[in-house]
């Protein structure tokens, strides 16, 4: 089995469905309920027996290890972290404590696991991380896409956080033989995002009539990755990724700012006609401080060795997450106004549930 933390989160929870719906392999979901974990992304899979949840925050290294004593994993794969730049910047506390110190704790937990284990399965154990390509930093209009050794110059406090975590990886291969590998992904987008971020929330804007707000000048860069798309990569990389090694994961779609928003508006102006063209709702606001200028991801390496290329288009991709988030308006609604907290509180309280077995 595999263990896999923050997988009620956006990326986390697409990752256990896809791998559900591939794999014989049961796994077991890490994860600390924080905002942005929602069991209902894995409703689906709830009555599942290769399914199994434990709520649990990866900063205590006690539960982990027994956690990990009990499951006996042979791969974890590592998506708990704190993600949202803004909030990053009116909060770096939070994003210190999960992504640098959660990720120390939980690579001192599997190294102690994996240094017990019997000779055949230390060699099959991997621990793969989950990271951003904002650890690079900012590039100009005509500088070389992002690669595996491009230098590290984060410019937020998000962005600095998990560029530590990526560095603590590292260490723990180079000076203890931990097999761990490394995943640094573009934007992504799709079902179950936090409606904090660009795509979902111009989404939820747009349909309730309100203002769609686009930061500066509109013109920011990013490379869009559809996050099922990263899911695949990440299950290759699992499968066949070198340990110690770092794969890029990209999209090859970089798009600016404005221009996502605006291919929204026309896609919502086909899918679900308003009495005037959503683009109307388009207001610029104040930039927010440190706003990297462009980010893009150049996948070589993972479509080199592991053999891995995107699946969707922008265009493709986009519209598939618009018609989710247009046939799902319940989901949105309980994660706007903090109704999916509802069910938690009541199951767990202030405390954490004792553990759930997996059937198989």
């Amino acid at each position: 089995m595999i263990i896999v933390t923050g997988g009620a989160g956006f990326i986390g929870a697409n990752f256990v469905l896809r791998w559900l719906q591939q794999a014989d392999e049961p796994l077991l979901v890490i994860d600390k309920l924080t905002y942005a974990g929602n069991l209902d992304n894995l409703a689906d899979v709830q009555g599942d027996d290769r399914f199994g949840f434990e709520r649990a925050d990866i900063c205590d290294r006690d539960r982990i290890v027994a956690l990990l004593a009990q499951r006996r994993p042979r791969a974890i794969v590592h998506f708990a972290a704190e993600s949202h730049v803004d909030r990053s910047i009116h909060g770096p506390g939070e994003f210190v404590r999960t992504n640098v110190t959660g990720t120390f704790e939980l690579l001192e937990a599997a190294r102690a696991y994996w240094s017990e284990l019997q000779a055949n399965d230390r060699k099959a154990f991997r621990f793969l991380h989950v990271s951003t390509d904002e650890v690079y930093g900012s590039l100009g209009a005509d500088d070389p896409a992002f690669s595996e050794t491009t230098p590290y110059a984060p410019n937020s406090p998000y962005a600095a956080s998990k560029a530590a975590a990526d560095h603590l990886v590292r260490a723990y291969h180079h000076t203890y033989g931990l097999p761990t590998l490394t995943g640094n992904c573009s934007n992504n987008y799709g079902p179950f995002q936090f409606p904090e971020k660009l795509i979902p929330l111009t989404i939820a804007n747009a349909l309730e009539g309100q203002a769609l707000p686009v930061y500066g000048d509109g013109q920011n860069v990013r490379d869009w990755l559809y996050v099922t798309d990263h899911c695949d990569a990440l299950a290759r990389v699992l499968e066949a990724g070198r340990p110690g090694e770092t794969y890029n994961i990209g999209g090859k779609n970089e798009v600016k700012n404005i221009a996502v928003v605006q291919t929204i508006c026309t896609i919502l102006d086909e899918l679900r006609p308003s009495a005037r063209p959503y683009a109307q709702q388009i207001t610029f606001v104040t930039d927010r401080p440190g706003h990297d200028r462009r980010y893009a991801i150049d996948p070589g390496k993972i479509e080199r060795e592991l053999g891995w290329t995107p699946a969707e288009t922008f265009t493709t991709g986009l519209r598939r997450t618009v018609r989710w988030y247009l046939d799902h308006p319940d989901w949105v609604a309980r994660v706007r106004d903090g109704r999916y907290r509802e069910w938690i509180e009541r199951q767990y309280g202030a405390t954490a549930p004792s553990p759930q077995p997996l059937s198989r």
